[in-house]
């Protein structure tokens, strides 16, 4: 079927929605259980770390770790917000930078200012939405940035996205004194896809809509590690304590652009592959054979793949045995943990 389509259900009890684009599944989100990306606690200052300039804090039913604090001793309260999920036995990763993020806007209490996404280029339509902010934010000291979906959405709308952020994060942000508590809860899945995926798409929630739609075979594919790619290549994506180890394949091809050709292909699809497990951290590339000139190549294929991906990802670069290493936030639970 052409064109996007969302589709709301619920898998293995947890609420779960799919983005499907040309009737192929693109992205996939599952309700987390437990500290999920996006909650903001109230945490209490433990211990500091040493040479690693961050801290261990207590926070409701475990304990979380924030890199780069200044200033804060043991004991103290302070505001944080999840920014990925914790491997097992380690402690739940946060940030003090916090962030409360809507549909069309995100308010920044640390970072003042107004600012428009860069994709929105029409100057009417940034001057328009400049005086849509000033006039929500006006005598806010907060910072306000304005996402891409004000292109196409209602002025109203924007307007009452806007207070509805800047509401809550004035009522969390003065609430501070106090022992650990959970302030705001992460979005579930159902409110993350109406947040993050707002390009224009047929919503569909009928219960068994994944079943009806394809959704449930795409997700017994992930089971796999061996992903086919054009021309009969592949790679197989596995992940391990350490790291994910990616392989990439030729297939029957022995022509001898085959190496290159496989690899490009591998790199287009890798940040969907890696968008549907749920994987992260770091990510080793076993690339097939080509030539040191046309690695360049390959590296500019791989930076517009990810350049298209909303999770932080950084390529790292070659290693001295020819592999290519890339480092991605842990923000969802792989998907072998969360599959019925």
């Amino acid at each position: 079927m052409k064109g996007r389509q969302i589709i709301l259900d619920h898998l293995g009890g947890r609420e779960a929605a799919a983005l499907m684009v040309d009737g192929r599944l693109d992205d996939l989100l599952i309700g987390d259980e437990g500290a999920c990306p996006g909650a903001i606690y109230r945490a209490k200052a433990d211990r500091p770390v040493k040479g690693m300039g961050g801290m261990f804090l207590s926070i409701p039913g475990g304990t979380a770790f924030v890199r780069q604090v200044r200033g804060i001793s043991p004991g103290q309260p302070l505001l944080v917000q999840v920014t990925g999920h914790a491997e097992p036995g380690k402690a739940t990763p946060v940030t003090a930078k916090i962030l409360f993020k809507s549909r069309y806007a995100i308010v920044t209490p640390d970072a003042p200012g107004l600012n428009l996404s860069r994709r929105i280029r029409d100057d009417d339509l940034r001057d328009t939405l400049l005086a849509i902010a000033n006039e929500a934010m006006d005598g806010s000291d907060m910072g306000l940035i304005l996402r891409s979906s004000c292109a196409q959405a209602d002025p109203d709308e924007i307007a009452e996205d806007i207070a509805a952020m800047a509401e809550l994060a004035g009522a969390v942000t003065s609430d501070l004194p106090g022992e650990p508590e959970l302030l705001v809860a992460g979005d579930g899945a159902h409110a993350l896809a109406w947040r993050d995926w707002s390009d224009p798409a047929e919503v569909i929630d009928a219960p068994g809509s994944f079943d009806s739609h394809g959704v449930l075979d795409a997700i017994e594919a992930l089971r796999s590690a061996h992903v086919p790619l054009a021309a009969k290549a592949s790679i197989y994506v596995e992940a391990t304590r350490a790291l994910v180890a990616v392989d990439v394949n030729t297939g029957p091809d022995t022509s001898l652009a085959a190496g290159l050709k496989a690899n490009i292909a591998a790199a287009r699809e890798l940040p969907r592959q890696l968008r549907l497990r749920g994987l992260g951290g770091q990510i080793t590339m076993d690339l097939a054979p080509m030539p040191k000139k046309e690695r360049r190549v390959f590296e500019d294929t791989l930076r517009a793949a990810f350049r298209a991906d909303a999770i932080e990802t950084t390529l790292a670069g070659w290693t001295p045995l020819g592999h290519y290493e890339l480092q991605r936030q842990r923000q969802r639970q792989p998907l072998t943990e969360v599959l019925p």
